[in-house]
């Protein structure tokens, strides 16, 4: 298995600049690409704000900022990645666009690069069939935020080689993460368990009647919680739970997996959680 030195990542969203941050932190070249300069120079401009952050509570040395920021290179061009030796993709968690952009980028790179979609619910052999090579594509499920989250999913589809979901994991170490190996199968491991779960503490808010905060106490002291499952979903984002759990109810047709018409009314009235200010609870700033 060639070294990994340089890391594509395609899309700079919250999860993509996260794990570009990681990457660029556990001394890789990275190449990250978005679909503008724009929102490139944004994601730049968030990493070096991150990293400022962690020399102001003195986590990292100055010169290490520097030399990190120095290693993000910015490209709207695909083409750019031709040279990476391993490509995580981080864009919208919608399958045919992540099938249109494994095609391209089975086509811009090398023979013997590692292709890995950080999807978390979607099928990885179904994003792997769009290519020619499917044997070195692998799922490699971060989870948000990405820099502070230390759980990194490896995920190997049905034609994965060894070598590739080898290399993931090894990435995923170098950059700290705990890494966990298994299978391509609807939600993987955590949100397998994790999504049926917390739409059942969601329905409890309707059937028990109680109101976020009690149900979120009741799940940190009598369960251990260290988050009430209110807050989590906050965080995670209502929409993106409320897709996540689609996903995987379209796949297996399990009841539990079905989002609660209770959160898909907060989706559509636009109560996204921390992100858009206000979700079971408000938020300032």
């Amino acid at each position: 298995m060639a070294e990994i030195r340089t890391i594509g990542v395609v899309g700079l969203g919250a999860m993509g600049a996260g794990i570009a941050q990681l990457a660029v932190e556990a001394g890789y070249d990275v190449v990250g690409r978005e679909v503008s300069a724009e929102l490139g120079e944004r994601a730049a401009a968030t990493i070096g704000r991150f990293l400022s952050r962690k020399v102001e509570k003195g986590q990292l040395g100055e010169a290490d900022r520097d030399a990190a920021v120095a290693r993000l290179a910015l490209t709207t061009d695909l083409e750019a990645l031709a040279a990476c030796d391993i490509v995580i993709e981080a864009i919208v968690e919608e399958l045919e666009p992540k099938r249109r952009l494994f095609a391209d980028l089975d086509r811009i790179c090398r023979p013997d690069a590692v292709l890995a979609t950080n999807t978390s619910a979607l099928s990885v052999t179904e994003i792997a069939a769009a290519t020619a090579r499917p044997q070195r594509v692998v799922g490699m499920h971060f989870f948000n935020p990405a820099p502070l989250m230390p759980l990194v999913e490896v995920v190997r589809a049905e034609l994965s080689a060894a070598e590739a979901a080898d290399a993931a994991a090894l990435v995923g170490e170098r950059m700290g993460k705990r890494v966990v190996r298994c299978h391509d199968t609807p939600g993987f491991v955590v949100n397998r368990v994790l999504i049926p779960l917390l739409n059942d503490c969601v329905r409890v808010l309707d059937e028990a009647r109680v109101t976020p905060e009690a149900l979120d106490t009741a799940m940190e002291n009598g369960a251990g919680w260290p988050m009430g499952p209110c807050t989590l979903v906050d965080l995670v984002g209502i929409d993106v739970h409320v897709h996540a759990a689609e996903a995987l109810y379209e796949k297996l047709r399990e009841p539990r997996m079905a989002p609660p018409p209770r959160l898909v009314a907060m989706k559509n009235a636009g109560l996204l959680g921390r992100k858009s200010g206000r979700g079971f609870y408000r938020y300032d700033g």
